[in-house]
């Protein structure tokens, strides 16, 4: 992609950055648990995808940082990975900002 390109798509992605041949973000989290459980679902989309970023964890956040290693940097699927993340944080969260509930914590959002 051409840096043109990655900045287009970085701006459709609001608290995505680009770090050298990365794009990462920082999500913030009510619990530690909470970073868990949201590591675990990224961890299995990105198994479907067969496109693995690089994930650490901190007391209630967790830093994505995604990038092509075959490619030698950022790719469409670095994106498509971001946008299904982001998609996982907005349904663990709830429209109301509500954090995931005991009685949804097993559900997948991805086989929907």
């Amino acid at each position: 992609m051409t840096d043109e390109q990655i900045t287009e798509q970085l701006s459709q992605l609001p608290g995505w950055q680009r770090e050298k041949d990365a794009i990462t973000k920082t999500f913030r989290f009510s619990t530690y648990m909470d970073g868990i459980r949201f590591v675990q679902q990224v961890a299995e989309q990105a198994e479907k995808l067969n496109h693995h970023p690089d994930l650490h964890i901190g007391y209630c956040v967790v830093t994505v940082s995604s990038t092509t290693h075959d490619s030698g940097g950022i790719t469409y699927k670095d994106f498509t990975l971001a946008r299904q993340i982001e998609t996982r944080k907005r349904l663990m969260t709830g429209t109301d900002g509500e954090s995931l509930t005991p009685s949804n914590w097993g559900q997948s959002p991805w086989s929907k």
